[in-house]
């Protein structure tokens, strides 16, 4: 078939492959439309008309569930790819038409949601108050899926990540100290040797959480191959509370200590010898995002934003 009678052939419309694509991410008609926002009726006679428009059978419709037809399969990657790229089209609009205007979808771990978000929503209500700040917390490997599939535009974690297509603008590098309860041995002390994490008992977050894996590596850097986890927590407010109640003790970033250490008077913050043990906290972005240059400024005004915090900012020229 030549490029002319491709071009005669009717064209699907946005609102068809995107209908099609929900239906094929929920595999349910009413949560695919509620999903974007459309009509349970409208959605099912937008997908039957886009396989009119191609001529093939996209579902397979039966009286319990929807299943994507061989086609479907192929053809679903497709539609994301050309939803994807529409996508990119309006941001790159956007970002031309007006930096640092509409919305920006910034999403967060849990771990450093509380204690960075206060100076990051005061710079950007003081310096962009056009910006449309959209924040989202999860767990890393949900941001990560977020960011590279469109649906977050920009990402505040630990790094390094090492995900290709992705790129990092590193901000600050924090320390990491030993919390523990009041009658603890190293309750308070200064110079703690990291060899010291052999033989605690310590307590640790969840599975999925990023900074659980970086106090494992912590303890592996130590000479402790394992931790064994009998009690976690889903958040380190409950972590604390834990060390307040005597059931061990924990690892807290220097950013967290002032919020969390005070809410109990059973608790003393130890310090570990130079080099302590740290952490890499930054932006980060899909590699050749439209709006990259308002990413790299946005970067820019947090690390001064945030040199009055307990960290250290990391130069962008002496880094890159």
């Amino acid at each position: 078939m030549t490029v002319s009678n491709v071009s005669k052939r009717r064209q699907p419309s946005l609102a068809q492959l995107r209908a099609f694509a929900a239906v094929a991410e929920h595999l349910h008609f009413r949560d695919a439309a509620a999903a974007i926002g459309m009509s349970q009726p409208a959605l099912s006679g937008a997908v039957s008309a886009l396989e009119e428009v191609l001529g093939v059978t996209l579902l397979e419709r039966t009286t319990r569930k929807v299943l994507l037809s061989p086609a479907g399969e192929r053809l679903a990657v497709r539609a994301k790819a050309v939803l994807s790229e529409v996508g990119a089209l309006m941001e790159e609009a956007e970002a031309v038409r007006a930096p640092f205007t509409g919305a920006l979808r910034l999403g967060v771990i849990p771990t450093v949601a509380p204690y960075l978000l206060p100076t990051v929503l005061r710079l950007v209500h003081d310096r962009y108050p056009d910006l449309d700040l959209q924040v989202h917390e999860e767990q890393t490997a949900n941001l990560l899926d977020g960011l590279t599939s469109g649906r977050l535009d920009l990402l505040l974690l630990a790094v390094p990540l090492g995900v290709p297509g992705v790129s990092e603008l590193p901000l600050f590098d924090e320390d990491f100290v030993l919390v523990t309860p009041l009658d603890h041995w190293l309750g308070g002390r200064e110079g703690i040797p990291r060899e010291a994490l052999r033989e605690l008992n310590l307590l640790l977050l969840d599975e999925g959480h990023c900074l659980r894996d970086q106090a494992l590596d912590i303890c592996r850097e130590a000479g402790r191959e394992d931790v064994p986890a009998t009690t976690t927590a889903a958040g380190l407010s409950i972590l604390v509370q834990l060390v307040a109640g005597g059931l061990g003790v924990t690892l807290l970033p220097r950013t967290a200590v002032k919020v969390e250490t005070t809410r109990s008077s059973q608790l003393l913050t130890g310090f570990f010898a130079d080099p302590a043990p740290t952490r890499r906290i930054a932006l980060a972005m899909r590699t050749g995002a439209a709006r990259s240059g308002e990413y790299d400024e946005l970067a820019a005004a947090l690390r001064e934003a945030m040199r009055e915090l307990p960290v250290r900012i990391v130069d962008r020229r002496a880094d890159s």
